[in-house]
């Protein structure tokens, strides 16, 4: 609580005494948003914090067994106790908050500042609409004899380091500021302005995904990189943290999906992953493409392709929605997640382990964060389409192996903006239109013929 001491109260008072009309811009946002920080904490009831941390520590371990156990029970008392409190922060939150929010939006402004339940009812209703018709194409598609293996044989761990460390060094990757390590999950970190961090995990009878999860948290890593570090105005003040969630997300997607996903990339570094197979696992580099785009809906969300990653979301920001405001008793919910998964992708979880137990936000009270991931795609689809009005193509330039031209538009457009702004503030700037589903939805609908020629 060291942000609503009084020594930190009268520092960002004399500041905000000392601000002129004339003061840098940059001065004015980042008290405006000291300010609003500020006032959140203050309004945060001390006691309410302790045992909202300690619900959290019961909730991860509680989590951890039911999902080992498939027993959703184990874990409902101490969901009921996160939902409680978190209703119980929100209605605190809410004397801070420049404008009246729904208790979930409340919750969800610390990941994307400004959202709301209408803006997302909006921009999710098309995914709803159109995905599922595009999953059944590509369900036609996968039926078909060449489409590809849906997996190759597996890649040896050290082939595997070695393919993502020659994805780093070729996408900029500076050692004497980044490091990489293992992890049971990967992620991305940066420990201070020249200090950017990633680790990545090998998983048996999957060898794609080492080096897709590199270029993910690359991504992640390349923005904070890029991030405004430089002068008083900036690191460690407000304007030097990323924009939002989403924002960051749309970049880790952007590497990931729109590059290293690509067919002019996979031509690239198919003689590559031939070559580490020592087998010629794949016949060509259009199997080896296909296999790196399976379009197949599954039940996991952090293995899901991108055409029914974004339903998964839609499931999970429904149903949350329902037990932070609607009422949705926390003993419905595995068969509430079961019918929806149904009704959205037409699977049905043969265990609550696979279901409504899969994912540890809600075991650690994050309520408000799982849309950030889906809005991610349109942001990074809707950039692209910028990108490639000033730029022209992306598949010509990954062909050329030109992604540091990629790059340097990033960090001239998106990058340098930091928290100036919020997620559809920044779309607004670089695209010059609102954020929407379509350019998402129209890149999908490419690929997918793209992936039926």
């Amino acid at each position: 609580m060291r942000q609503s001491q009084q020594e930190y109260v009268d520092l960002v008072a004399a500041a905000e005494a000392e601000l002129q009309p004339d003061s840098p811009p940059e001065s004015h946002r980042n008290l405006q948003l000291l300010r609003l920080e500020l006032e959140r904490q203050r309004c945060l009831d001390p006691d309410l914090v302790g045992r909202l941390a300690q619900a959290q520590s019961r909730g991860n371990a509680l989590w951890q067994e039911a999902r080992r156990s498939n027993d959703f029970p184990l874990f409902a008392p101490a969901l009921q106790e996160l939902l409680d409190l978190r209703r119980d922060q929100a209605a605190q939150l809410a004397a801070a908050e420049p404008i009246a929010r729904s208790p979930w939006e409340t919750l969800a402004q610390p990941f994307e500042p400004d959202i709301s339940k209408a803006r997302l009812d909006q921009l999710f209703a098309p995914l709803k609409q159109q995905l599922p018709a595009l999953l059944e194409r590509a369900a036609e598609l996968g039926e078909r004899s060449d489409a590809g293996p849906a997996e190759a044989l597996d890649l040896p761990e050290g082939p595997q380091e070695a393919l993502c460390a020659q994805l780093l060094e070729d996408w900029g990757y500076d050692p004497r500021r980044c490091q990489r390590a293992r992890s049971a999950h990967p992620f991305s970190c940066t420990v201070g302005p020249q200090d950017f961090r990633i680790t990545t995990r090998v998983v048996p009878g999957q060898p794609f995904s080492a080096f897709l999860a590199t270029a993910h948290e690359w991504g992640h890593s390349l923005y904070e990189q890029g991030l405004p570090r430089d002068g008083h105005h900036y690191f460690p003040w407000p304007l030097g943290e990323a924009t939002s969630m989403a924002v960051h997300e749309s970049q880790s997607l952007f590497w990931e999906c729109r590059v290293a996903r690509s067919r002019a990339f996979a031509d690239r570094w198919y003689p590559r992953f031939q070559a580490a197979s020592g087998v010629g696992a794949w016949r060509t580099s259009q199997v080896f493409w296909r296999s790196l785009n399976r379009l197949r809906p599954g039940l996991i969300r952090v293995e899901a392709d991108e055409l029914s990653y974004g339903l998964h979301i839609v499931l999970r920001y429904e149903l949350e929605l329902e037990l932070v405001e609607g009422g949705l008793p926390v003993a419905d919910l595995p068969a509430e997640w079961n019918r929806r998964m149904v009704s959205l992708l037409g699977l049905r979880p043969p265990s609550d382990s696979e279901g409504c137990l899969q994912d540890i936000h809600w075991a650690e009270g994050l309520f408000g964060y799982f849309p950030s991931y889906a809005l991610g795609h349109l942001i990074s689809a809707q950039l692209s389409q910028t990108l490639e009005q000033d730029l022209g193509p992306l598949e010509t330039l990954v062909a050329a192996g030109e992604e540091d031209r990629l790059r340097g538009w990033l960090a001239a457009h998106v990058w340098p903006l930091g928290r100036s702004v919020n997620g559809e503030e920044l779309v607004q700037r670089v695209t010059g239109r609102p954020l929407g589903a379509e350019p998402f939805l129209t890149y999908l609908a490419a690929k997918v013929d793209q992936l039926a020629g």
